[in-house]
């Protein structure tokens, strides 16, 4: 499962249980559904551990950070799906923002490069 853009790619390993979001993203409000629908699509193969490797999205605006928000939320409701947020204290919208993805699923794990 892939989305390919000029600007950024989301990628789905399933032998590694991990998606990985690279490039810049800075879509805007319905822009967000088709990475929205590919993420749903993920977590309904309801893996035991998922991890989201964020450590190569360089960029991601209010409506991106509110797209991942909602979906950490949604995957908290779920209680059979653990999530590990992969984060670079390089990026700093990641340095930011992290623990606020924490608040909204108190077991979600953050590893950092």
């Amino acid at each position: 499962m892939e989305i390919t853009t000029t600007e950024y790619s989301v990628k789905y390993d399933p032998e590694a249980d991990t998606i990985y979001l690279q490039g810049t993203l800075l879509l805007y409000g319905q822009e967000y559904q088709p990475i929205r629908q590919f993420l749903e699509q993920v977590t309904a193969l309801s893996p035991v551990l998922l991890k989201l490797n964020l450590r190569q999205l360089k960029a991601l605006n209010s409506s991106g950070i509110s797209m991942l928000g909602r979906f950490v939320f949604a995957l908290d409701q779920k209680k059979n799906i653990q999530l590990i947020l992969e984060c670079s204290h390089k990026i700093a919208w990641q340095e930011k923002w992290a623990k606020n993805f924490q608040l909204l699923m108190p077991r979600l794990t953050l590893e950092w490069e």
